[in-house]
């Protein structure tokens, strides 16, 4: 048989997820989704970084800090097969998609699949607002720091840089009206 002749398993593609919580117990819902993606087929769980605590971007007024962490993986799964395995974990973890950034109990992002591009409904890759948001590159650039993001060429370290400079930035601009 010549090699060409059967099909082989895909090689594994690094892929590294965003991972937040800010109902119930937040730190038990991220080692919940953890251990639902060790236990899936053709994903391996290589790398989680630490967890932190920051406060809610954008959605309702008033709710709760968020844990946050990242992970790599290594899966042969395609980028849509991912996305859905992580929309299933959020499912059964009592996510629901009812508030835009509201509260909720699990928040699972594919944020970069390889060096894949990828713009159709429902998949964007890399995740279009990583770049923007401290809560997914600070913990990402604990372990992937010279990851590079595939369309702005930049390291995540050096992401992390910009929009640590660009929080700033904003703060800086921010008046003080006395009541």
């Amino acid at each position: 048989m010549s090699p060409l002749a059967h099909e082989s398993a895909p090689l594994p593609i690094t892929a590294f997820i965003a991972l937040g919580s800010n109902l119930g117990d937040r730190r038990g819902a991220i080692e919940r989704a953890v251990e639902a993606l060790r236990g899936a087929e053709r994903v391996k769980v290589v790398r989680l970084s630490p967890v932190i605590e920051t406060a809610p971007v954008g959605g309702p007024v008033g709710q709760g800090a968020f844990l946050n962490a990242a992970c790599e993986l290594q899966s042969s799964l395609d980028p849509r097969q991912l996305l859905d395995l992580l929309l299933a974990v959020e499912a059964t973890m009592g996510r629901e998609r009812r508030v835009r950034w509201g509260p909720r109990p699990i928040d699972l992002d594919l944020l970069l699949f390889g060096d894949r591009i990828i713009h159709e409904p429902g998949l964007r890759l890399p995740h279009p607002r990583m770049h923007e948001r401290l809560f997914v590159l600070e913990p990402l650039a604990m372990i992937a720091p010279n990851a590079v993001h595939p369309v702005l060429r930049l390291t995540i370290a050096a992401l992390l840089r910009h929009a640590r400079a660009e929080a700033v930035r904003l703060a800086s601009g921010c008046r003080h009206n006395p009541a």
